[in-house]
This record gives structure tokens, C-alpha cells and sequence, in this order.
């Protein structure tokens, strides 16, 4: 019975577009995930969504002088957009501010507060100094535990602890620059200290997880308090309790909770209600969440919490289930960029837009993944940009497939017949064998950046192999046995299009039809307006891997098969790339 895996993918703010240093966290690490698992034949469910809630929303939302829901409506479709050009495959990529995701999160909230995972307690609110309260990230300071003299009232970007504003060393308003004042004002709270025991107890069990990840996690139980989930707002999920028109439950709280209520939103779009259940209530299924380092309190320790507190209390579970745990917290540490850390504000960025257009999708998720954050900070440069582009992608893979299909479709027209087989061949093709095994594990474990080096050392195997049996003289000296050779080559070719194909989807793509197929490995993203129930609308994007017909499986490319005249896969980029970029860089700061 084939498994079935939920690819919970990190939810973007809704304040402006995407740039490379968050896609190499949530994006194409979770999107590789998915497509090797469709590939085995896996059930895979990838959910995820824009945060439409919070005050990143409204800060932007107050900069731009428009409405907080005109300001995420406008990025839900701009982000939306550019994570289709780059190709991640999600089942649904919906948004927070949907009457279903409002549904599904007043659910748990009831849940908890029956069950007493959230208590009712007093906290010290913040207010500007003209009174109106202040959303946490309207405040920073100086961080109490580590120094930095610019953490959030919510979190500290370099620690990583999650803070409140009056734990700030000198509070500052971003609005006006002045000290804030505090004082006593009524709150829920999730009772995280009521989870510490069951929470230590699973995360010391998850060996398999990233040893950063599992030991950060222990460290934060050590210190867990009860951490409010309403704030004085009047932008976000409403509370579904009488008397609390003016506060609203806080955006760590229903973003978690975004990954069930997508679920059930792609369950109803596909007019099964319940399939759901086939991911959040089997205990066979595996749930594997992606995301940036600084995202990893909320995954493996608070929304684990959320998940152990919640019990059936008519709501929209089946039956008196525990919701299911994550299996693994794939979190990547930080990107920078040309030795600096990403800033929006201070222009320091690189739009995935902006790639895309002059440089296509496969060089940008190649470069994030062979150069990534995967397990340790790691920087962006445009000079090991065009480096990766022109050095491994055109020279070694891109080479590998032209060579060899020009050869063939200049000789042959067509896949030539199989001869008797050399001890060489069957050994190529015996490795092609090993390497879908060994690759497949790597992927199926995140170790993503060793998967995609292995992809091309097989590659650079295959290169050597057709360089040491020169088809191109055999052709005319012995075309029988260059019909062989370039058989086994086009074997090995057609193989290592389906093993790049999770990291590269287009050129694998490209190169399949090039190999004389018509039909479809990984089928297209499209992104269309869906109406709810109450008669809103919002745009989602989907695909339907029910179509595709990709197996991770060795060639079977039948002898005979026509092939087209070859095209290069891969752009080689002039040097002046990097200076023109770097240059950009340059005007924007």
C-alpha cells in the first residue's frame, strides 16, 4: 500500500514578494521532497498557503496607506504566481483569510480551551504613546538573552528565542521611536508548561530528525511558560467567544494551524470531504514540515502542543483521534547574499521574480540546492551562480544529454536496437540500477545537497562512459556497435532525466519530450479562483499528480522511438552576469 506523506511547507507572509534566501528554506527543498515521493508512488498531500494574518501584514499594510486585506490579497497572487514559475508542485497553496481556514482554527481554539490547553490569564499589553496598542512586532529592543540590539517583541532573529515586548532590554515603537507603556490586560494562553513531559518525551524519540533541530527543541522545553494567543487586534481570525470583539487569536496560532485547514479545504475542492482523514487521523502517515530555522519553535514544539491538547468537541475531526505528530521537522539554516544578510528594507534582496525571468527556474533550484543552507548557513554569490550554471549544469549534464541525442537523431533518426552487450554497458546500467537506490535514500532522508551531487557524479560517470567508447567514430567504423553504445547511453540519459527530475522539473521535462515522449513527467501548476461558501473568493494554486507519469524507475526507452532534432537544456551565462547583478545589487541599497 503505497504511503501517504503530508508536506506541511512553511506558510509567507503576505507583505511583499518572495526572495531567494525563503525559497531555500520552505520552497524547493519541500517541492524535491514531494516530487521523489510521487515519483515512488507515494501518496503525497504538499499544503501550504500565504500567513494573511499578523502585523507583518499590517506594518506593510500602514507603509503603503491600504487596507490590511487589500495589501495580502495582492501578495496572496503575486506570491502565488512566482512560486508556480518556480515550480512548487503544492497540492493546494491556499491563503489564512478564508472562511474555512477561520472554520478550522475556532475549532482547535474551542478544543484547547475545553480541554484545558488554554487558560484564561492577565498579561502586560503594549500601547503607543497615544494609547492604541501595539502589535509585538511594532516593538523592538535589545534582546534579553543574547544582545541584539534589534530583536522583535515577538522574536529574536539571531538567538532565535521567542520573546514578549516587555521582556525587551530599552522597548522602542516603530512607529513613533518611543518608549512604549504597559499595562494589565486580559489574554488566552496556550498552557504550554501542561505539555512539557509528553513534548520532551517525543522529541528525545526522533533520532531521524536534524540533529540541530532535535537539540534546539529539547533546549526550548526546558524553559517553556504559557504564551499568549490573542492580541488587542482587529486583523486576524476573530475569537469565538462573546465579549472579545476588539482582540483577535494571534498569527503563530492560526498559521500552524493553516497546514489541517488546507487539508480539509483540498478534501472539499475534490468533492471527497473526508479524505482528509487519510493524512491527519491514519497513524500511518507521515507529516514532514519545512521550513527556515527561525520557524523551528513553532513545528517542533508549540504546534505539537496544539496537536496533543486537541480532542474531538464536535468539531471537525471523525471521531475521538489524537491529530497526528509531525514525523519530521526538515528545517534549514540561513542564507545570505554576497556575504550579507537578506534585508528587504535595506535592499538587500534577490526576488525569485527577478531570477526567473532572466535566468528560468531549474539554475536557481539547482544553485539553492547544491550551494543551499541545508545544515549550515551558507551564502549566495553570483559568481558561484554562473560558476554552478556553466561548470555543472551546461558542461556536465546539459553536455551529457545533447551529445548524445545529436549523435543518435544525426545517425539513427531514432532510438537504434539494442546489440550484444559489453561488460562496459552492463555495467553502466547496472550503476543507473544503484543509483536510483542510493539517491532515493538521500532524498527520502533531506539530505538533499548530497542526493543532487551524487545525480551529477552518475552524470559525469555517464559522460566518461560515452567519451571512452566514441560513438561518433564507431558510427563509422562499426555501426552496430555504436547502435549499442548510443543505446546505453540514451538508457542512462533517459534514467538521470527521471533521477534530476525532482530538482530540475522543466529541463527534465524538456529532455523527456526531446526523447520522443508525448506525455507528461510532472504536469503543470495552474492557479484559479475558488468561491467559498459564504460567497468570497481567493486564488489558489494546485496541481494533479493523479496525471503525471514519472516513475523512479530505470529507463525503458523502447528501441525505435523517434527523436526529434536536440535542443541544449541549459544556458550558458557570459562572465558579465556577475558584474551586472552585483551592480543591481548596488543601486538598490
Amino acid at each position: 500500500m503505497n504511503q501517504k506523506i503530508l508536506v506541511a511547507v512553511a506558510w509567507p507572509y503576505a507583505n511583499g514578494p518572495r526572495h531567494i534566501g525563503h525559497v531555500a528554506g520552505f520552497g524547493v527543498p519541500s517541492d524535491i521532497f514531494a516530487r521523489y515521493h510521487r515519483l515512488v508512488g507515494n501518496d503525497v498531500l504538499m499544503v501550504s498557503g500565504t500567513d494573511d494574518h499578523g502585523t507583518p501584514i499590517m506594518m506593510q499594510a500602514d507603509k503603503e496607506g491600504v487596507s490590511y486585506r487589500e495589501l495580502a490579497d495582492r501578495y496572496n497572487e503575486v506570491i502565488a504566481r512566482d512560486l508556480q514559475g518556480l515550480g512548487l508542485s503544492y497540492n493546494l497553496f491556499t491563503r489564512t483569510e478564508t472562511l474555512n481556514h477561520t472554520e478550522v482554527t475556532q475549532d482547535l481554539f474551542t478544543a484547547l480551551l475545553q480541554n484545558g490547553g488554554i487558560i484564561k490569564d492577565t498579561m502586560l499589553g503594549t500601547f503607543a504613546a497615544n494609547g492604541k496598542a501595539l502589535p509585538d512586532r511594532y516593538v523592538e529592543g535589545t534582546c534579553p538573552i543574547c544582545g541584539f540590539p534589534d530583536a522583535r517583541g515577538d522574536q529574536c532573529d539571531n538567538c532565535g528565542n521567542q520573546l514578549d515586548p516587555v521582556d525587551l532590554i530599552n522597548p522602542r515603537s516603530k512607529i513613533d521611536g518611543l518608549p512604549p507603556t504597559f499595562r494589565p490586560t486580559e489574554h488566552f494562553f496556550l498552557d504550554l508548561p501542561k505539555f512539557r513531559e509528553q513534548l520532551r518525551g517525543w522529541i528525545e524519540a526522533q533520532m531521524h530528525w536534524r540533529p540541530n533541530v532535535r537539540n534546539f527543541s529539547l533546549n526550548l522545553v526546558d524553559d517553556l511558560r504559557p504564551r499568549a494567543v490573542t492580541r488587542d487586534l482587529d486583523w486576524g481570525v476573530p475569537i469565538p467567544l462573546p465579549g472579545y470583539d476588539e482582540k483577535r487569536i494571534y498569527v503563530w496560532f492560526d498559521a500552524v494551524i493553516g497546514y489541517l485547514s488546507a487539508a480539509i479545504e483540498w478534501a472539499h475542492n475534490h468533492g471527497t470531504p473526508d479524505r482528509w482523514q487519510e493524512w491527519w487521523l491514519n497513524p500511518a502517515a507521515q507529516h514532514y514540515y519545512f521550513m527556515g530555522k527561525d520557524n523551528i519553535t513553532f513545528h517542533s514544539v508549540i504546534w505539537p502542543a496544539m496537536l496533543l491538547g486537541y480532542r474531538e468537541q464536535d468539531g471537525v475531526t471523525a471521531g475521538p483521534h489524537t491529530l497526528n505528530l509531525p514525523y519530521n521537522v526538515v528545517s534549514t539554516e540561513f542564507l545570505t547574499m554576497e556575504g550579507k544578510q537578506f534585508s528587504t528594507s535595506r535592499g538587500v534582496v534577490i526576488y525569485v521574480r527577478d531570477v526567473l525571468e532572466r535566468y528560468g527556474a531549474d539554475p536557481l533550484r539547482y544553485c539553492l540546492t547544491a550551494g543551499g543552507p541545508e545544515t549550515q548557513d551558507a551564502d549566495f554569490t553570483w559568481a558561484e551562480f554562473v560558476r554552478r550554471n556553466n561548470d555543472e549544469l551546461v558542461a556536465t549534464w546539459g553536455n551529457l544529454a545533447n551529445r548524445v541525442l545529436t549523435i543518435a537523431h544525426r545517425n539513427f533518426g531514432a532510438v537504434p536496437p539494442q546489440g550484444t552487450l559489453q561488460p562496459s554497458d552492463q555495467t553502466l546500467l547496472d550503476e543507473l540500477q544503484r543509483a536510483f537506490a542510493t539517491i532515493g535514500d538521500l532524498i527520502a532522508t533531506a539530505h538533499f545537497k548530497s542526493a543532487l551531487a551524487e545525480a551529477m557524479a552518475t552524470a559525469a560517470r555517464v559522460n566518461h562512459y560515452v567519451s571512452e567508447q566514441e560513438p561518433w567514430k564507431l558510427v563509422k567504423s562499426d555501426k552496430e556497435r555504436a547502435a549499442t553504445v548510443l543505446w546505453t547511453a540514451l538508457q542512462a540519459v533517459d534514467s538521470l532525466k527521471i533521477i534530476f527530475c525532482p530538482f530540475l522539473p522543466f529541463s527534465s521535462q524538456a529532455l523527456h519530450e526531446q526523447l520522443g515522449y508525448t506525455s507528461v513527467i510532472a504536469g503543470p501548476l495552474e492557479i484559479h479562483e475558488q468561491i467559498e461558501s459564504n460567497g468570497a473568493h481567493h486564488l489558489v494554486l494546485t496541481c494533479e499528480p493523479a496525471s503525471w507519469t514519472g516513475r523512479w524507475q530505470p529507463s525503458e526507452l523502447p528501441a525505435g522511438q523517434l527523436l526529434p532534432a536536440p535542443n541544449p537544456l541549459f544556458r550558458k551565462l557570459e562572465p558579465g552576469v556577475v558584474q551586472e547583478e552585483v551592480a543591481r545589487l548596488l543601486a538598490k541599497e
